[in-house]
């Protein structure tokens, strides 16, 4: 499988697993969370937790829009982006987790977010740097 080929399989599973979780989080946080080993918090928390999943579908669809426009540049662009929000969303659920603020069944998500900023960066040094000597220079 060569590197274009398995950043467009990584996009489509992280875009898959975050819009999808998502969703869950945002409009069924109540059987979803059951599903993790998680316990449902109070119904003001899970305001909190829809607008968190919001924010994760809006993720996942990020990657899926990159995959369905076809182009190299677009995914390697999200593929970097997304570094940014996995970091985050990594340090902040590891934290809280040492910290108790979390279960530990939420463990997967951390672990999760590592495993693909190492992958997506592996990807971004092995795929094909787009030519920009033929574009013209934009204009500030």
């Amino acid at each position: 499988m060569n590197h274009v080929r398995f950043a467009q399989f990584l996009a489509l599973f992280a875009g898959l697993l975050d819009f999808g979780v998502g969703l869950c989080l945002a409009f069924l946080p109540a059987k979803f969370l059951p599903l993790m080993g998680t316990p449902t918090p109070s119904d003001e928390a899970l305001v909190y937790l829809r607008f968190v999943g919001a924010f994760v579908a809006a993720v996942g669809a990020s990657y899926l829009w990159a995959l369905i426009r076809s182009d190299i540049t677009r995914l390697c662009s999200v593929l970097e982006f997304t570094i940014l929000f996995r970091l985050a969303a990594g340090i902040f659920s590891s934290i809280a987790i040492v910290r108790g603020w979390l279960a530990t069944a939420w463990a997967p998500v951390p672990a999760t977010d590592f495993i693909l900023i190492g992958v997506q960066l592996w990807l971004i040094l092995k795929l094909p740097k787009p030519d920009v000597s033929s574009s013209s220079p934009s204009s500030l």
